[in-house]
């Protein structure tokens, strides 16, 4: 919603290049009060580096741009495909976040909720579907991230795995709002600043700080399904203050997203038995 409300009045690179930055700071601050050591060679700096463009730069500006043309509450949907993308990334390319027969039943029923949310709009205009296209996209980008960060930054400060990217990300939206939004003039409007406030410092400084946390602790699949609570904010914000509509693709795609959420996070009592045996296996030892 914030985004839908910011772009009215800037450009989709100078949203974003403002909102990295504000993170950035946050970032700085928290370091600031609670040091950390930076990292000391290059093999450490380059995936923070890296995820700059590919958790930061990319996905805020196709979301930013996508929603140029669509409603904040289909935005929300379609980013909530997150999930079901990390899925089969995180089978591939981790040890520990395997495919199996639940998540692929989730996966199709989350699939099955985004092709019905994206009929509604079949013999829409291009730039719509333009603009579903870039939240998908970067959705994907999200995922591929969540696994990289897993697997490159083990041992690296949490804090660290937010604000070193947010620096690159910065410095890429800035010399591309330069470049593609020349003359650049910042928001007068002080609910922009609002909504560029709350992008920055809650949506990006605090959320990832905490994001990138979980992906350490609970993996990436578990930790990217928090994107399936968008759809039900995210439309119910666009109905009530952005006056949105509420149609049955929605409500039918939205549901399905949801439900796959249930699916693939499902354990049997087989399961959980087992997992019970195994923690105290590990207490024992």
């Amino acid at each position: 919603m914030w985004i839908k409300l910011a772009i009215r009045e800037v450009g989709p690179a100078l949203l974003v290049a403002v909102r990295v930055s504000l993170g950035f700071l946050f970032g700085i601050v928290v370091i600031f009060i609670q040091p950390v050591k930076l990292p000391r060679t290059l093999k450490e700096w380059w995936p923070l580096l890296i995820l700059g463009i590919t958790n930061f730069a990319a996905p805020f500006f196709l979301i930013t741009w996508g929603e140029k043309s669509i409603d904040s509450s289909v935005a929300s949907i379609l980013d909530a495909t997150v999930p079901l993308f990390t899925i089969f990334m995180a089978h591939y390319f981790l040890n520990d976040d395997k495919v199996t027969l639940l998540k692929i039943l989730g996966l199709l029923t989350g699939f099955a909720g985004v092709i019905i949310l994206l009929s509604k709009d079949t013999g829409a205009s291009s730039s719509t579907l333009f603009g579903e296209a870039a939240v998908v996209l970067a959705s994907i980008f999200y995922a591929g991230s969540a696994v990289f960060i897993r697997k490159t930054t083990q041992n690296m400060p949490g804090i660290l795995r937010s604000t070193i990217p947010m620096f690159s990300a910065s410095i890429i939206m800035w010399l591309t709002a330069f470049i593609s939004e020349s003359p650049v003039h910042l928001p007068e409007l002080r609910l922009t600043w609002i909504a560029l406030l709350f992008l920055g410092i809650i949506g990006s400084g605090l959320a990832f700080l905490m994001a990138f946390y979980l992906i350490h602790e609970i993996g990436p699949t578990r930790s990217t399904m928090v994107t399936y609570i968008f759809p039900l904010g995210g439309v119910l914000l666009g109905v009530i203050f952005l006056n949105e509509q509420i149609t049955w693709q929605l409500i039918m795609g939205g549901v399905l997203i949801l439900l796959s959420l249930i699916v693939v996070n499902w354990k049997s009592t087989e399961s959980k038995s087992i997992n019970k045996i195994e923690v105290k296996a590990e207490l024992l030892d």
